[in-house]
């Protein structure tokens, strides 16, 4: 592995590896497992598993594999039951470790699973999408879905290793790529105003996936991470500044059905909304919701709320965002490129407004996406 990237958490520290192979050598260190349940999906099995499992079985593991279909459908209890008794059958205790091989829902599903079982075994994130590797994949969230909305159970369950294997990124569809773009975006948007100008000059290596470019990338979204999440591991402060755009993309991904939109265009959506909502609020210039627009067009990102999603079902789904307090849904707010706000009350005719501004955006709902 080539750039490591820690994560300062007491006695429940890790360290992020970025580069090219999977290393589970750092299981050695802490004594080898007896037993290892290797989750994956029904995608990423037949590219990965194989590899992962001798990998593992390298580093002295025993090892299970328990495959689900592949898809955010699948990111519910009843995975996660099915996982408790493949992980029974495997005879897993609680020495054992789960290992995470997928994208988000991998990741989410897999260390829900290991947060529960036997009240909490080790877990160990090996992401192989875009998305997961800067973001889902560290900082401990876990979760499933419930058809009332996105990650409404679930557990915070700190890994005790990533393993970001960037060769992974080649095998990605472009439009999983890209929706990994947006979490990229995110973090230069929230907290690091040059990351977000590197996104703008260097956008054509960016979508070539130029190795070099995004180790760099890639080990710079973990460290911000990794700085806010050491600061506020139960997101009762700063942590919520991740959330920006999420809480207009979960409404979407929720009204609309899990799947139609990848969490990541989702969540340019919810950006171009937030920074509408932030410019309505009188919290930053216009032209900074422009720039932010332009630049998720650049990286092939949707940039216009789709046409047949009416805004009150979008404002009713909103509503089941964690962070609503007594009714009113709390936002994640531009300041400038690179600092925002959290927990901002705002009043529903600005929100309206913010939806009509995102309605009016250039271009068709959808731009630079194909759907299959």
């Amino acid at each position: 592995m080539n750039q490591t990237v820690p994560v300062g958490l007491g006695e429940r520290s890790y360290t992020v590896c970025i580069g090219r192979g999977m290393d589970f050598s750092f299981l050695l260190d802490g004594g080898i497992p007896t037993q290892v349940l290797l989750v994956t999906d029904s995608n990423v099995d037949g590219l990965f598993g194989a590899a992962c499992e001798s990998a593992l079985a390298g580093a002295g593991c025993r090892v299970h594999r328990a495959v689900f279909p592949a898809g955010e459908q699948s990111k519910t209890l009843a995975t996660v039951e099915q996982l408790y008794h493949a992980a029974l059958s495997a005879g897993l205790d609680r020495r054992s470790l789960v290992v995470a091989l997928g994208g988000g829902v991998v990741g989410d599903v897999a260390g829900f699973m290991a947060a529960t079982f036997m009240r909490g075994i080790r877990l160990v994130q090996v992401p192989t999408s875009l998305l997961a590797m800067v973001d889902s994949s560290v900082g401990g969230k876990t979760g499933v879905d419930l058809p009332e909305g996105k990650n409404l159970v679930g557990s915070f369950h700190q890994p005790v290793g990533v393993v970001a294997d960037l060769d992974t990124l080649a095998t990605l569809p472009d439009r999983e790529y890209r929706s990994g773009l947006a979490e990229i975006v995110k973090y230069g948007v929230i907290r690091d105003a040059a990351l977000f100008t590197d996104l703008q000059t260097r956008h054509a290596l960016i979508l070539a996936r130029d190795l070099p470019v995004m180790e760099t990338i890639v080990a710079r979204c973990c460290a911000i991470k990794a700085d806010v999440v050491g600061q506020d591991e139960h997101e009762s402060g700063l942590r919520q500044i991740l959330n920006f755009g999420h809480t207009m993309a979960h409404a979407l991904e929720t009204v609309t059905g899990y799947g139609r939109w990848l969490h990541g265009e989702a969540v340019s959506l919810g950006m171009v909304f937030a920074a509408n909502v932030s410019v309505q609020a009188g919290r930053c210039d216009a032209g900074v919701a422009v720039t932010l627009r332009h630049t998720l067009s650049s990286l092939g990102l949707p940039v216009r709320m789709p046409d047949n999603v009416g805004w009150e079902a979008l404002r009713a789904g909103m509503m089941a965002d964690k962070k609503t307090r007594s009714g009113v849904p709390r936002f994640v707010l531009m300041d400038a490129l690179g600092a925002v706000t959290f927990g901002c009350e705002v009043s529903a005719d600005v929100l309206e407004r913010a939806h009509q501004a995102c309605m009016a955006s250039g271009g068709k709902a959808g731009d630079h996406v194909s759907r299959q």
